[in-house]
Order: C-alpha cells, then structure tokens, then sequence
C-alpha cells in the first residue's frame, strides 16, 4: 500500500494559505470539494490568539461556530469527514463544550461517528487540587482532550484503495480510541497547537492519498503542513496574518512523496487589498474576495495582494 501514484494538478482553489474568516472563506468554495476537515476551534476562554478575542458570550460563541459547522457541511463530498477537537472548559466553572458541539453539528444533519480521548499525559504540572487528600472539595483535572469525529450524509467515504497508505500496525493501533499523544512543545507562536503525531493519525486513518485536507482554524499551520507531507492537498485558513505567515513557512518545507504533486503555497498568505474595502488586523472578521474559489485559482493570485 500506499505506492500508487497520486500526482496530478493542483486542486482549483487550494493548496494555499488564506488570511480570512473560516465561514465567509468556506461559503466561497467550491460544493463537495473536501474530503476531510480537521480543527480546534477557539475555546472562548480567554486564551490570548492572535487575530481573535478568546471571549464571546457563550450563546453567542455556540451560535458563531454553527454558523460554520453549516458552511462546512456544504464544502464536504458525501462521507466526507469532520474531525473535531476539542477539551473540557475550566474547573470551577466546569462547561462540557463537547456536549454542546456535538448536539449542534447533529442537529445540522452530521453522522456522530465517534469519539476519540486525546490523552496529553500532562499531570505533572498539575497545581489545582482543590481540597488536598480531602472528599470536601476534590478537582479533577483534565489530563485529556476530546476528538469528536463527524461524516457527511453517509459512513463510507469513497476512494481509491490503491491510494491507502496506512499500514496494518497502524490501523490496528489508530482504532484503539485512547491515543496518548504528548502535546505540543513547541509553540513557535502560538498558545495551543496540535502535535504533529495527532494528525498524522487522523489524516492516515480518515483520508486517501490526493484528498483534500482543510483547517478554518488553522493556526500556524500543523494541519496543513502534515497533510502536504502525507501527499494530500491542503487548505489552511485563519484570521492572523501572523499565524498564516508561519504556516506558509511551515508548509513549504514539509515535502510531499515524490510520487505525488502537491504544490506549496505561492510564499505569502492571500488575503484582500485594502482598496476592496477589507477591515483592518485590529477586527476580529476579515473578509476575502467575494468570488468563488474556482474564479480565484483560475486568476493565480490577482485579486490578492500579499501579507
């Protein structure tokens, strides 16, 4: 496995680093263009990105991120797969976020395929216990994060098997749903990234060589950079112009196979001129063209100005 040729042209409108907002970039894709989505959404607690204030009222953070779950279930081919993670909120003021997630994306029609415990073996920084040795007031802190994992309209995702590229070890170990996985070390820049061994998991376990592989919140770039390394095509999206900034870095030095033609992005993220009426860094949404995907790639990089 995993010696088929997978090289061909770039995907129309992707492979490319965005600077925009995940639900205003979606709704300009392509209908039935990706086959797998993998994120972390903001956690809406406080936690100090770049390009985004981490504080919205809680209804308001729920009704924003069903707004892009909607735009999302759109751009997904049938079986195509959303992988979601996300952690339990605070100790005091203990919020299941997962709970309310998973209910809005079943309400909006996605398969519940599973769920996934991220152990991050992080207990030895642990500082909060709450009522030490003592059944008064004892925490539990979470040493572990939740991968929630989706389909569109159906479980099988159709593909090619001649394009599969994990091995039987693998499989055997990735379906066990305990993954112990440090997490990321180091930050470069960033408060919460994904350890590159987590989406080598998921991006072997749930997609073929030459799909397509997105993140709305892309951060500076893990997801985008593994899925160039593993010969699937990329499509990494974020508000920072800084975060997207180091994932075109990051990018273009993970080498695809050799057997498989993904390009790298074009060096610098798109993003819209000032003169198109784009709002500025300091706002929270920003905006891309407002013509397709398909419209933009045919164009090569002419209704953008770089970062």
């Amino acid at each position: 496995m995993g010696g088929a040729r997978a090289r061909g042209p770039a995907k129309p409108g992707f492979d490319r680093v965005i600077k925009g907002d995940a639900r205003e970039v979606l709704d300009r894709l392509p209908k039935q263009s990706v086959h797998l989505a993998v994120t972390s959404p903001p956690y809406n607690v406080k936690i100090p990105y770049l390009g985004y204030q981490d504080d919205l009222p809680p209804d308001a953070y729920l009704a924003w991120l069903r707004e892009v779950w909607r735009s999302l279930y759109r751009v997904l081919v049938p079986g195509g797969r959303f992988v979601l993670n996300v952690a339990p909120t605070s100790i005091r003021d203990f919020r299941p976020i997962h709970h309310d997630l998973s209910r809005d994306l079943r309400e909006l029609g996605y398969i519940m395929r599973t769920e996934i415990v991220w152990y991050k073996q992080t207990m030895g920084r642990r500082t909060a216990w709450g009522s030490w040795k003592s059944p008064s007031n004892p925490h539990i802190v979470p040493s572990w994060e939740y991968v929630l994992v989706f389909s569109k309209g159906q479980w099988k995702l159709p593909g090619d098997p001649a394009t599969v590229d994990i091995t039987a070890r693998e499989f055997e170990k990735f379906s066990d749903g305990f993954w112990a996985i440090p997490p990321e070390r180091r930050r470069q820049g960033h408060p919460a990234p994904f350890p590159e061994e987590l989406i080598e998991r998921i991006v072997k376990f749930y997609s073929y060589r030459g799909n397509v592989v997105l993140d709305m919140f892309g951060g500076t770039g893990t997801v985008a950079a593994v899925a160039r390394r593993l010969g699937r095509h990329y499509l990494h999206i974020d508000t920072s112009s800084e975060y997207c900034a180091l994932a075109t870095e990051r990018v273009r030095a993970a080498v695809p196979p050799a057997d498989a033609w993904i390009p790298p992005p074009d060096g610098h993220p798109a993003r819209r001129r000032r003169s198109e009426g784009a709002p500025t860094p300091d706002q929270r949404s920003r905006r891309v063209g407002r013509r397709s995907a398909t419209d933009l790639a045919s164009e090569g990089t002419s209704a953008f100005t770089v970062a």
